[in-house]
């Protein structure tokens, strides 16, 4: 008998707890109306694609002539063979936290009678460059910050390539809140589900693909290049051949360098970006911004970049610093030498003008990365010695250039590394250690180095593209005053690699 009441009292506490978890249940799907449906699968459209215009062999001529870069392309390759229709293709994929958002990409398909035109095309990935530029869309090749979609229709898409070119998510009119700026798996996460949602539209677009994959970028966009060729490659995904140019691949030497008085010509915009972005993938890198930001920035640093407002009224409003990222005083005196750096000599100019008065970053946390950088140091920055990230860094910022630093892969199929090596806004640095590594790990891997500002010699394939640099270099500097070295990354570099990197893919 009183085993009997035990059991039924049993039985009555289990049911109601399960009526009240039943009830529970039933609120929350009452507060939502539904219970949440999952999450849309990577990769697919969001709706249909959009034409966002049409351009003719003429008119790409004519939009080129209108632009400085694009003149300069424009002398670097033969003239478009074929129209190029353009499409917004918009699709479901991942921010740094694999958090569901959608984001969007420019579909450029060739069209003409010409036999390069026709036909299965082969198909182009292009990962674009930094911009503070939150509405920046390259399927619009008349809007703001239109000149990187510009180029690629003319290099690669009226040269037959269907050319997939994302947007990033963050941007455009993607609903995450950030930019996952430079972390590497989010990046390339974003950029594999563009592709994907891209060849989800070809049928709408009327292209034929064939089985040929070209991946490359310049800038934030080589990065995002080499990145993605490392995650097809691990999930065992064909790339033809990759073309990363001038980007930031050995992360965590170039923020050595950086806070060890090399400051980059756009560190302000790069900085305000990526503490953003490992602080929303890590949560670590500060506990508050002040911990990182001079006061008169660290309350609306937080989330300021991407913007819709120009960088210009920013620094006008006072929110960010024109292009002081450190104050010009030393943080302590052993490092009075790298306040600012003065070599190489030919940067100096630029180093100098990371320093000054309300200074983005304090002197307390550079003086702590700093430290760590001593205690824990780069294989490949300040010296040469593995080659390889730190081993242990205990600042929580280093850790994150760390774990998206790419000196961690080798690649199976071509590469070609394009960039110049008097870069101020991407050290060369980044491009030498890349290789490095690579000889290194893998020495027997096609890996081809193209430094558009080095000597010519006999036999030398890119002869052309150097002599083209150095033509247009001689004609910036007529212009006098500090004419090159403000040109050099995205004016000067960026056309000549554009053509050299056009030329190893057509040899594919």
């Amino acid at each position: 008998m009183q085993l009997s009441v035990a059991r039924n009292a049993r039985t009555v506490t289990l049911t109601i707890a399960l009526v009240a978890l039943l009830g529970a249940c039933d609120k929350i799907k009452d507060a939502t109306g539904e219970n949440p449906p999952p999450a849309p699968a990577r990769g697919t459209l969001v709706d249909a694609p959009v034409k966002t215009g049409s351009y003719s062999t003429s008119d790409l001529l004519s939009l080129l002539a209108a632009d400085e870069v694009g003149r300069q392309l424009a002398r670097l390759t033969l003239s478009p063979d074929c129209a190029v229709d353009v499409w917004r293709v918009q699709y479901h994929t991942v921010g740094a936290r694999d958090e569901a958002t959608t984001a969007s990409a420019a579909l450029m398909a060739p069209k003409g009678t010409d036999a390069r035109c026709t036909g299965a095309r082969p198909v182009l990935v292009y990962d674009r460059g930094t911009t503070a530029n939150r509405d920046v869309d390259l399927s619009n090749l008349s809007g703001a910050d239109s000149g990187e979609g510009l180029l690629i229709a003319a290099a690669f898409a009226a040269a037959g390539y269907v050319v997939v070119a994302p947007n990033y998510t963050g941007y455009a009119s993607s609903t995450l809140p950030y930019h996952p700026y430079l972390v590497a798996d989010a990046q390339a996460n974003d950029t594999i589900d563009a592709l994907a949602a891209a060849r989800a539209a070809f049928a709408t677009a009327t292209v034929t693909a064939s089985s040929k994959l070209f991946l490359t970028g310049y800038s934030q966009g080589g990065y995002v290049a080499a990145a993605t060729h490392r995650a097809l490659q691990a999930a065992g995904k064909a790339v033809t051949a990759s073309a990363p140019m001038s980007g930031p691949y050995a992360l965590a030497a170039f923020g050595d360098a950086i806070f060890a008085g090399r400051v980059s010509a756009s560190a302000v915009v790069n900085v305000t970006l990526l503490g953003t972005a490992f602080q929303r993938a890590y949560g670590n890198v500060w506990a508050s911004t002040q911990d990182v930001f001079a006061p008169k920035y660290a309350g609306s640093i937080s989330g300021l970049l991407p913007s819709a407002t120009p960088i210009a009224t920013l620094v006008q409003q006072g929110q960010l610093p024109e292009r002081a990222l450190f104050p010009d005083t030393p943080p302590a005196s052993q490092y009075a030498s790298v306040t600012p750096a003065t070599q190489p000599a030919v940067l100096a100019p630029t180093f100098e003008e990371g320093f000054g008065a309300d200074a983005l970053v304090t002197n307390a946390y550079r003086l702590a990365y700093l430290n760590d950088a001593q205690a824990n140091p780069d294989g490949g920055f300040p010296t040469f010695t593995t080659g390889q990230p730190p081993a242990q860094p205990a600042n929580a910022l280093r850790q994150a250039l760390k774990r998206n630093d790419l000196r961690t892969w080798t690649p199976t199929s071509p590469v070609l590394l394009c960039g110049g090596s008097e870069d101020p806004t991407v050290l060369w640095s980044n491009t030498d250690l890349l290789q490095r590594y690579w000889s290194g790990a893998a020495p027997n891997a096609a890996v081809t180095v193209l430094d558009v500002d080095s000597p010519t010699t006999n036999g030398d394939p890119y002869a052309e593209f150097k002599d083209a640099f150095r033509v247009a270099k001689a004609a910036a500097a007529l212009t006098g005053g500090d004419a090159v070295r403000r040109a050099y990354h995205a004016g000067l570099v960026a056309p000549v690699c554009l053509a050299a990197v056009k030329a190893f893919f057509d040899g594919k």
